[in-house]
């Protein structure tokens, strides 16, 4: 087997050398490590590779906490200390922002940070019955594969989800179709869990009785998911307090259904609120257009200062939920909200929002290409706040916005957002150039 010296980390957590002018991204090393290695998949110009043996291990290696990492495709940097995974990221976006965009910020914000474990409100299990290897498994997909681990903990749910997960095996294992509950959603908000069971069939009424006893036992909501994510009801208790989430700084509580887009770590999304209205700087007046704006996560904060939010976001349903939230909170006169496939964004659609001083742009991880096209002399915000989850096509809009449409990029930083992964969350800051 050969043997490399691993150069970097990719965008995906994985080591990264080059030999024979190939690129070879090799899954478990880390920066500085000298390793041995396999090869799994060969390509023209690169090769995907798993660690066999570390030779010379990097000071920051440490001792993974899951007995399921390496198996599990939850989690890709247990190895790696907690400290330097943050360092890591913001790495990743800083060689990503040159590398495809061929742009520096001026300034590095420092990075947003916080508890490395048991952060996840949001997950979605997945749930298959494999009777010769121990009848049901509930976890996360393996790597590289369609499996599903087989969990018995899980350090980055809340501890009271990870205790629960024996349990619930348990009782799917008991239910009448065990093969027909591909998945289990997790939501946890406010002093209220809940847990959907998406099932593919109709229940029984005992099956109904066992979910009810569970729910009961475990102080959680059961749901039914039989369809698509609207289609989600609480099946026991009958009556029950609603999901929230709290943005305390901005005296702004958000109500959510169990399927619906939120951030999985509350804590980090209170800190990233904070940035993201500094760098904002909403003033009482001013009207803000807010793009991919879900249930109002940034809409109600920017309203609480007193300016005049537009909010557009691509789900008729979602957009419903945002304008009751902006109601609940007494911040509806501030707000107006509206739904428009943001993908398919053109000049005269932005410029139809009328003038806006200031934009927040917070999209999936496709981005928000349409959008950065479409902005012209009709519509040229002199302030624009990008919150990604991908630095990839941060960079692609950047790109755009520096280059072609007179921008220039203040300032670019991470959240890390998902500790133990190699996910990013990044927030910049863009301005018309004088």
């Amino acid at each position: 087997m050969p043997f490399a010296v691993i150069e970097s980390v990719d965008h995906e957590g994985s080591g990264v050398t080059h030999v024979d002018g190939k690129a070879v991204f090799v899954d478990g090393a880390l920066p500085g490590e000298y390793v041995e290695y396999s090869v799994y998949r060969r390509g023209p110009s690169h090769e995907l590779a798993a660690v066999e043996q570390v030779l010379r291990p990097s000071a920051q290696r440490v001792s993974p906490r899951c007995p399921s990492f390496g198996t599990c495709g939850g989690c890709s940097l247990q190895h790696l200390d907690a400290v330097a995974q943050t360092a890591v990221k913001q790495r990743v976006l800083e060689d990503t922002l040159w590398h495809k965009g061929k742009i520096r910020p001026e300034i590095v914000y420092p990075a947003i940070h916080g508890s490395a474990w048991g952060y996840r409100y949001r997950a979605r299990l997945g749930v298959r019955l494999v009777p010769n290897k121990g009848g049901v498994r509930v976890g996360f997909h393996e790597r590289r594969s369609s499996y599903i681990a087989d969990l018995r903990r899980c350090d980055i749910l809340p501890p009271h989800i990870s205790a629960m997960l024996p349990r619930m095996r348990e009782l799917i294992a008991g239910l009448s179709i065990p093969d027909r509950l591909p998945q289990v959603e997790v939501a946890v908000g406010e002093g209220v869990t809940v847990l959907v069971f998406r099932n593919l069939l109709a229940l029984t009424a005992e099956d109904e009785l066992q979910l009810a006893a569970f729910a009961d036992a475990q102080g959680v909501q059961v749901w039914l998911q039989p369809g698509g994510p609207e289609t989600a009801f609480r099946l026991h208790p009958g009556r029950a307090p609603e999901l929230t989430y709290a943005i305390p700084e901005f005296d702004v509580t958000i109500a959510f259904r169990p399927t619906d887009f939120t951030q999985v770590n509350v804590h980090i999304n209170r800190v990233l609120m904070r940035r993201a209205m500094s760098l904002l700087d909403p003033r009482r007046g001013e009207r803000i257009a807010d793009l991919f704006c879900g249930l109002g996560n940034f809409s109600l904060p920017i309203a609480r200062s007193g300016a005049c939010v537009i909010g557009i976001e691509g789900s008729e349903s979602l957009v419903q939920r945002a304008a009751e939230n902006a109601r609940r909170n007494g911040l509806e006169a501030n707000c107006e909200f509206h739904a428009a496939n943001l993908f398919e964004t053109t000049e005269d659609s932005l410029a139809a929002l009328g003038p806006v001083a200031k934009l927040l742009v917070d999209p999936p991880r496709e981005g928000a290409i349409a959008v950065v096209k479409a902005i012209g002399p009709e519509q040229s915000p002199q302030r624009i706040v990008y919150v990604s989850c991908n630095p990839e096509t941060l960079a692609r809009d950047a790109a755009v916005l520096v280059h072609e449409k007179g921008y220039v990029m203040r300032g670019a930083g991470i959240a890390n957002m998902f500790p133990q992964t190699s996910h990013v969350e990044s927030i910049a800051l863009f301005e018309r150039a004088s």
